[in-house]
């Protein structure tokens, strides 16, 4: 049975959900018009999604398994630079998949150099790499994943529609179709699951010149000589693959690496890039940037004054924006927050009672693809078979692609201390080199680069409340902690569990240095 999608208003198991966010004067009233809409049977769709990527395209699939109706809009907008892309989203088209592949490339010539130390005949200054093969092959791989989520949703009996989507009412959503006449589709239930697009300086030349994220994976040309601009996990993963391409890189920093991440670990990576090649500008913002004969000019603003200097390429990785302010929310009613332009929910619900929010649009919800995903599938069940599961985003696992990669999960060593007091919290730590890199001469001095912390609260038992970790294969070290985590896994819980030796994996096991004793973290031997 479609049990919430044929009701006007969210029910879980006949009790209301929580309230969500009361409109404010930016947003008018229409919950009393949504009240008096007609019956479920009424609308052409049970569900509407708008946006294609990982989180609705995971709600949309979810609802129509439970015998929904259900449409989904998708439309990519251009980027400056002309950039744009198939169905799936960020996440596949221009993030997490194109840059872990591009962060691989890189990390093979790293194992070049490392392979002479094994016995390989091999000069890594014979080896060159290929700028087109590789986007190609990139692309290649991408095109097959569009391909596949259309086919996917037209034999799960989705309405997959390519055009951009806005309110006209709570119920009704308008676009154009190819010809550019204007159409209309109404539903019960309404998902918002935009995402965002990245964040351009407002600077003279920024438009004009520079790129994001959104045209870097689609370059056909070598970028050349770049100057990366922010501090960003995007700025930094993107600056260290370009690094170790073989390119001249340089990333410009207003104040802090990875703000929100654990400031320990985020000085780690900037002096693992630095030593490995990568070029730090500190304190300093652009102020304009000027096409020279072919080449772009940057003047910026540093603490002793103005620096200027000329690159092939300007990546901006200065945050994201929310993909909201054209969708006409005031018609429907949404409020949204003015500072972020993102919404504010409550268990994802709106002010609205028919319209919900998922993914990197919802205030306060983790840009990650996973929660995303999962937000998704939870939404579509509450709202088709009254499931009581809600999204949770405490010890979310995510990892960071920097040259040395960074996963974590819970609390960085600043928020546990903010939220338990210093005096409840404990801190195990220790350097470490993976077996792999010791009998690497180019390693030599990168035998302490690798770190692992545990953030222990004193008052619940130890209970790990914090997971960092920095080194090779972030990702696969990291993911499976998280289950222990949620689970409430106490430091006597990680102490007793047995390593898999010899791995990275297995420091987390045996952590016995505390900050709080000042001995030294380094490590060597087994």
């Amino acid at each position: 049975p479609i049990y919430n999608l044929k009701k006007p208003r969210m029910e879980i198991e006949g009790k209301p959900a929580a309230a969500a966010p009361t409109p404010s004067a930016t947003a008018p009233a229409t919950a009393a018009a949504a009240a008096e809409a007609p019956a479920a049977d009424d609308y052409q769709y049970d569900l509407i999604v708008i946006g294609g990527g990982s989180g609705g395209l995971a709600a949309a699939k979810e609802a129509v398994s439970y015998g929904a109706r259900v449409a989904i809009f998708d439309y990519v907008e251009p980027s400056p630079k002309g950039s744009k892309w198939g169905l799936g989203g960020t996440c596949v088209n221009v993030g997490c998949i194109p840059k872990k592949l591009m962060h691989r490339a890189a990390a093979l010539h790293g194992d070049f150099e490392d392979a002479r130390s094994y016995g390989w005949d091999l000069d890594p200054a014979t080896v060159h790499h290929q700028w087109d093969e590789m986007v190609q092959s990139v692309r290649d791989h991408i095109g097959s994943l569009n391909w596949g989520y259309k086919t996917d949703l037209k034999k799960k009996g989705i309405n997959y529609i390519n055009a951009f989507a806005s309110f006209k009412d709570p119920h009704t959503i308008v676009y154009n179709n190819p010809d550019g006449t204007e159409a209309t589709v109404t539903g019960n239930q309404i998902i918002i699951a935009v995402g965002g697009r990245p964040q351009y300086l407002e600077v003279p030349g920024a438009r004009e010149y520079c790129i994001t994220s959104d045209d870097l994976f689609l370059l056909r040309s070598p970028p050349g000589k770049t100057l990366v601009v922010g501090a960003s996990y995007v700025a930094l993963e993107c600056a260290g693959f370009l690094t170790h391409l073989g390119y001249d890189t340089t990333v410009m920093v207003r104040s802090i690496l990875l703000r929100g991440f654990d400031t320990e670990i985020a000085n780690k990576i900037g002096e693992y890039m630095e030593t490995h090649g990568t070029k730090f500008i500190r304190e300093t913002i652009p102020t304009k940037i000027e096409k020279v004969d072919g080449r772009l000019v940057v003047t910026a603003q540093g603490p002793t004054g103005p620096v200027v200097d000329t690159y092939d390429t300007v990546l901006l990785a200065i945050g994201r924006i929310p993909n909201c302010h054209k969708l006409h929310l005031e018609r429907a009613g949404v409020v949204v927050d003015q500072r972020t332009g993102k919404i504010p929910v409550v268990n994802d619900a709106t002010n609205i009672p028919n319209i919900h929010c998922i993914g990197d649009a919802q205030l306060g919800a983790p840009e990650l693809t996973p929660t995303a995903i999962l937000a998704g599938k939870l939404l579509a069940k509450r709202l088709c078979i009254a499931t009581p599961d809600f999204m949770s985003y405490d010890y979310v696992p995510t990892t960071v692609f920097t040259p040395l990669e960074y996963g974590s999960i819970g609390l960085s060593e600043e928020k546990a201390k903010e939220r338990f007091g210093e005096a409840n919290i404990e801190v195990y730590h220790s350097n470490f080199a993976p077996l792999e890199w010791t009998v690497c001469q180019n390693r030599e001095n990168d035998q302490n680069a690798c770190f692992a912390k545990l953030i222990c609260n004193k008052a619940e038992r130890m209970r790990v409340v914090g997971f960092h970790y920095l080194g090779p294969s972030a990702g696969e070290v990291t993911n499976g902690y998280a289950v222990a985590m949620r689970l409430g896994a106490t430091k006597e819980d990680f102490d007793m569990g047995i390593g898999i030796h010899p791995t990275c994996s297995e420091t987390m096991n045996g952590l016995t240095v505390t900050k709080s004793s000042g001995a030294s973290a380094k490590k060597s031997g087994c």
